[in-house]
């Protein structure tokens, strides 16, 4: 069993402290993502449940038993780099199988192991090369057998797919989704990239500064952002932030921006508004929740004119991305390859505040969960 428990675990160089009491955890089996910017620490911690980083408080365990002064090679766990760490003078066979050498695994096992992995990463036919005659896809794979024929616990990927073009970046994300159940093992994943992590975790961890920000499942922190943070991270473009003033009209909410008032549904929360109202707040409505026009799967109570003006229009093929001024802010709406707009256009779209998010603008946390 490769459950993993982290229990007020910290890492300082110094004076600095880079990773703050982190509490999480990690189901056996379970595909669980770390995700935030540069510098939040995600790497960092990655690294102390691997062993390559020295613990300098809290507790973690794998399975019953307590890690933090067990070497790396007795924590039946293998990693996954982003630079691959290939040796250069070896064959892929020779790399995929070194690991094994240097238990002294019979030959025998070790060609099974080797052969059975390459099989289903799809390099057989590469078994012989080196490492410079491979793509990057390539040697992703070699790396994810390196780390396979060990038959862990628990695998760590340490931001593996960033040095690959976008196109290989989805490949490996399904394929290594595809490895994550035919392994049946813990996989534990790093990256900056929120559409990895939407794509590909059973749950996502959010960090920032060295904090867990939130823990859930992505739709959940897609649906229910505990903060401004968590909102503008998950989705992309970005969940547009709109200061408005609240107020109550009749038995409803409405959020007043620039002299226009935007209903909020009528199923919101209202005991967690009351002490907000006719006060500042911020407002997160996400760029497709902006239309050209009223969808008919939408409750006509929940929508309202929005007017503004295009700064940009950027053609994605499918979609248009909508880069607008109103009133002196800046947001984005996804719109229809349709829609037709140009540099300085006022336009009027219609915003559906059906999922809107309502935040503290002192605090930041969000005021409906």
């Amino acid at each position: 069993m490769a459950s993993i428990s982290l229990k007020k675990l910290n890492k300082t160089f110094g004076a600095l402290k880079v990773v703050h009491d982190i509490d999480l955890d990690i189901a056996d089996k379970e595909f669980i993502i770390l995700v935030g910017p540069s510098g939040c620490g995600k790497s960092t911690t990655l690294r102390m449940i691997a062993g390559l980083e020295e613990i300098s408080g809290g507790e973690l365990r794998i399975g019953e038993d307590v890690m933090n002064d067990v070497p790396s090679k007795d924590r039946d766990i293998a990693m996954v780099f982003q630079n691959y760490a290939l040796y250069p003078h070896m064959t892929v066979y020779k790399n995929m199988a070194f690991g094994l050498e240097l238990r002294k695994a019979p030959r025998d096992l070790i060609d099974t192991k080797v052969k059975d992995a390459a099989k289903i990463l799809d390099i057989t036919h590469l078994l012989n090369r080196k490492p410079k005659a491979l793509s990057g896809g390539q040697r992703q794979r070699v790396a994810l057998g390196r780390a396979m024929v060990r038959n862990p616990e628990v695998f760590l990927l340490d931001e593996p797919l960033s040095n690959l073009d976008a196109k290989l970046r989805g490949t490996m994300r399904s394929e290594i989704s595809k490895l994550h159940k035919r392994l049946d093992a813990t996989f534990i994943y790093v990256t900056h990239d929120q559409v990895e992590a939407m794509t590909m975790a059973d749950r996502i961890v959010v960090m920032k500064d060295g904090h867990i920000q939130q823990v859930d499942t992505p739709q959940n922190l897609y649906d229910r952002p505990i903060n401004m943070f968590v909102a503008g991270f998950i989705g992309a473009p970005q969940m547009n932030m709109l200061p408005v003033t609240l107020r109550r009209d009749g038995d409803r909410f409405t959020a007043l921006f620039d002299g226009n008032p935007l209903p909020l549904p009528a199923d919101i929360d209202s005991g967690r508004l009351r002490s907000y109202e006719g006060k500042n707040i911020i407002l997160g409505i996400r760029p497709e929740n902006f239309h050209e026009f009223a969808p008919a799967d939408i409750d006509a109570a929940n929508v309202a004119p929005f007017r503004a003006t295009v700064e940009l229009a950027e053609p994605m093929g499918s979609e248009v991305h909508l880069n607008l001024v109103s009133g002196g802010r800046n947001l984005v709406a996804r719109v229809s390859p349709r829609f037709r707009a140009k540099i300085g256009d006022p336009v009027e779209l219609v915003a559906d505040l059906t999922n809107a998010q309502l935040f503290d603008p002192a605090t930041e946390q969000s005021i409906l969960y």
